[in-house]
């Protein structure tokens, strides 16, 4: 079930230039299962159109106290609307906004269905530099909070104005994690950051031919989805694969070798409380990389191969604070292999994975794992789905 499954958000946007990409945060909240609907400051749609707000939450958008029907004036109730939320989401909000808000003015319906809502507030700012800066939108901000509104903060980057510095709005993934956040605040993971890699690594023999493995990502992808869905934000880096996952508070990093994986390892490691090291990365690479395509009728009689880079090594070396979890794929004297690695790698836990079952292992739905704790306790679980497997290991490691 979706963290915002049935969730009633009412979503109010003013006019700013960062409205242009309010379909978007429609569009994810629609997909989390929330139910959506909008209202729009009069200013709000010379940069977005009701149409496509409409289209995307699947609820006429409004924008004015009264609509017109075959000529007859009809009232937007602006109460109703107020009641019907469990959440009023302003975003973005001008300095004009925030200034119209902790004064209680109440010249657009926005405005109005601010000051009739009975549900909790958050607010998304977004305006210049120099505005975000000025004492008086300090001062506003500190009142509404007051009030017991939220108010997120902003991002720094290139403004409209071509200037660069503090007040665009949040990103869309990030506002949705927050939104996330508020119904879910107990979430085992709420705030953490899991770091997964996933998938094979393909080695290059030349532009064409590659080395490299039966992994499918199957379970890295797996893994995401559950921490995801634990209230994690989560950065998975996967090798080449058929998987398709998307959620805002998913960051896919494509790589294709393992020394593209250590690469980009090294960049988000640092900053992770767990990662889990699900990818089946190349052990060999070429030594020397043809420049042309092989051509079959001039064969060669051999490849020499040198050792790829050993991330999970890097991993075991570097950490510091971070549970880290590796997975051992084994077909001989799988527990004692496994539990060597567990060691040599400076594990805080290792997942083995068993080929003794034909359905377990590479490409196929289901597998069949062991938990392996730095103690060398053992959890085994009978063969089922990957997700399933993914919720056994999070259980492990929220034991660590």
């Amino acid at each position: 079930m979706s963290l915002l499954s049935g969730k009633k958000i009412l979503l109010g946007i003013t006019g700013g230039i960062a409205a242009y990409i309010t379909p978007l945060l429609v569009r994810a909240l629609v997909q989390q299962a929330a139910e959506v609907r909008v209202v729009m400051t009069p200013a709000s749609k010379d940069f977005v159109t009701p149409l496509t707000l409409s289209t995307l939450s699947k609820n006429p958008v409004l924008s004015t106290f009264t609509a017109e029907d075959q000529d007859n004036p009809l009232w937007n109730d602006h109460v109703e609307l107020g009641q019907w939320a469990d959440l009023l989401l302003i975003a973005p909000a001008t300095a004009n906004t925030l200034s119209s808000l902790v004064q209680g003015r109440c010249n657009n319906l926005l405005l109005a269905v601010y000051l009739s809502a009975k549900c909790p507030v958050i607010v998304a700012p977004a305006m210049d530099l120099d505005m975000y800066a000025h004492p008086s939108t300090s001062n506003n901000i500190k009142t509404l909070q007051s009030y017991g509104n939220q108010v997120l903060d902003v991002d720094e980057g290139f403004l409209a104005s071509g200037l660069e510095g503090k007040g665009r709005m949040l990103e869309v993934e990030e506002i949705v994690a927050h939104v996330v956040s508020f119904f879910n605040p107990k979430l085992p993971l709420k705030n953490q950051k899991v770091l997964i890699t996933a998938g094979p690594t393909y080695e290059a023999i030349d532009p064409v031919r590659f080395i490299g493995n039966h992994a499918s990502g199957k379970m890295g992808f797996a893994l995401a989805e559950v921490a995801i869905g634990m209230g994690a934000a989560v950065t998975l880096i996967s090798g080449p694969s058929a998987e398709k996952y998307s959620h805002p508070s998913l960051h896919q990093v494509n790589v294709v070798s393992a020394d593209d994986m250590l690469a980009a390892v090294q960049e988000f490691y640092d900053t992770s409380d767990i990662a889990i090291a699900a990818a089946a990365v190349a052990d060999f690479k070429p030594q020397k990389i043809a420049s042309q395509k092989l051509k079959k009728e001039e064969g060669f009689e051999s490849i020499s191969l040198v050792p790829t880079v050993d991330v999970l090594s890097y991993m075991g070396k570097h950490k510091n604070n971070q549970k880290l979890i590796g997975f051992a794929l084994e077909t001989e004297n799988e527990l004692e292999n496994a539990q060597a690695k567990l060691k040599r790698k400076n594990l805080d836990g290792i997942v083995l994975n068993s080929l003794q079952d034909a359905a377990a292992g590479f490409s196929v739905p289901t597998n069949k794992i062991t938990f392996i704790h730095a103690d060398l306790r053992t959890h085994s679980y009978p063969l089922q789905s990957k997700l399933d497997c993914a919720h056994r290991i999070f259980e492990q490691i929220l034991t660590l």
